[in-house]
């Protein structure tokens, strides 16, 4: 049975985007999270004097980042062809921070990857980092791409969901809901995901991920 054929029998509403591109009838869903401490990942912080843990932590369902210092969490496994949602907020007035899309050992600030931007005001841009590149990225002096649309992004306080579809050697980025940004011809199709800490507070919390292979 097609996808949309599917979703009218079974009278579930899911914004079109979602049915249209990179749907799977062999999908399979990954909870990254499991709400209650950080079994599966990775935490990084290049300052050995420094443990993670003060930095990332949970409390109520919910990833706290401290901001500093500069550093990330990344899954232990590697994804490639994968739908990825999350929630995130900055509790403390904007700050910055990014998923890192198809990172690459070793770990390092900042390792080989693609990362969605997190920034206030400018979720849904790429950067390049270490190497990576794709085919929109277009000035060599500038490893920013910046996203299509005006920002998509609600006030500061409030819960966002970033989806990030991977397929191939394309990336796309919605920032509740619209699309902000693609990227085609990548230079990295699989990799690690990982959420930076960059300066500021932020939370992270629905850390889904859904298989399309």
């Amino acid at each position: 049975m097609k996808a949309m054929a599917l979703v009218a029998l079974l009278g579930v509403v899911v914004p079109a985007a979602w049915v249209q591109e990179g749907t799977a009838t062999d999908a399979k869903t990954i909870d990254l999270f499991n709400g209650a401490d950080l079994s599966g990942w990775k935490l990084f912080i290049p300052d050995e004097k420094v443990a993670p843990k003060t930095v990332w932590s949970v409390k109520d369902g919910v990833v706290r980042c401290t901001g500093k210092p500069a550093g990330y969490m990344r899954t232990e496994k590697e994804y490639g062809n994968y739908r990825l949602r999350f929630q995130w907020r900055f509790p403390e007035g904007g700050g910055n921070s990014g998923v890192l899309i198809h990172i690459q050992l070793p770990d390092k600030v900042w390792p080989k990857s693609i990362e969605g931007q997190l920034q206030h005001a400018h979720a849904g841009d790429f950067w390049v980092i270490d190497g990576a590149e794709f085919k929109e990225h277009t000035d060599p002096d500038n490893r920013r791409v910046v996203k299509k649309e005006e920002s998509s992004e609600k006030p500061l306080g409030e819960w966002n969901q970033y989806e990030v579809l991977c397929q191939g050697n394309t990336i796309k980025l919605f920032i509740n809901g619209v699309l902000q940004n693609s990227a085609t011809e990548t230079s990295l199709t699989k990799g690690h995901i990982g959420w930076q800490s960059e300066g500021t507070p932020i939370e992270f919390r629905n850390l889904v991920l859904e298989t399309l292979d």
